[in-house]
């Protein structure tokens, strides 16, 4: 058996590819974050990763498609998240509080995915940021369903169908706010958080699924 000083590197040991592109990508996403996508160096996420940067442009090519694979997987890892926490056998008010709860636990384990998609690939701009604009139209409809869903059981779908979407984006927006203010707060919790946003935005909700909506004096 070879002693153990003799035993290759790790950079030349093979993997299965999936696991390559897993561990370049988790590198990328850790640099990206650091250092946004333009100070960036594919010096520093070959030696994060632990593999050559001959592999990197083989396996996943340039430094802007590995950005772009980057934003790719960790929106999809998000979504993924929100839509396991929301249960579908609870009342809707119930399905958005865990599918909040969800997201900022994401948040809270997956600092450097969140600060990618929210911060870096904004500044970037771009087809990068249009791959947020989708994430969030994604997480948008996900929300709008359930506010349409909780006005159809009181009869009045119509009348949700109509406001849900512009209110299901305001709740989105408010939910990313929050989550960026989290992140300097570790100390307080996902269902904190989450019960904040449903006590400012769903009580909201409530009164326009019962009928009670506001509307300007004259």
């Amino acid at each position: 058996m070879p002693d153990e000083d003799q035993r290759p590197p790790e950079r030349a040991r093979r993997l299965p590819r999936a696991v390559r592109e897993r561990q370049i990508l988790d590198a990328a996403v850790q640099v990206f974050s650091q250092h946004g996508y333009h100070s960036a160096s594919m010096d520093e996420i070959s030696e994060v990763a632990g593999v050559s940067k001959p592999m990197i442009y083989t396996y996943l090519g340039s430094k802007e498609d590995l950005f772009g694979k980057s934003i790719q997987r960790e929106a999809t890892r998000l979504l993924e998240a929100i839509q396991a926490g929301v249960q579908p056998d609870l009342p809707p008010d119930m399905q958005l509080w865990h599918g909040l709860r969800s997201f900022y636990r994401f948040v809270a384990e997956y600092r450097e995915s969140w600060t990618v998609l929210h911060r870096q690939a904004l500044t970037v701009g771009g087809g990068f940021a249009a791959e947020i604009t989708a994430m969030r139209t994604r997480a948008i409809e996900l929300v709008a369903a359930l506010v349409v869903a909780a006005g159809t059981r009181k009869g009045l779908g119509e009348q949700t169908e109509f406001s849900g979407p512009g209110l299901a984006a305001a709740l989105v927006g408010a939910a990313e706010s929050l989550a960026d203010w989290a992140l300097d707060h570790p100390e307080i919790s996902d269902g904190v958080l989450a019960s904040w946003l449903m006590n400012l935005v769903w009580l909201g909700f409530n009164d326009l699924v019962e009928g009670q909506v506001w509307k300007p004096s004259e």
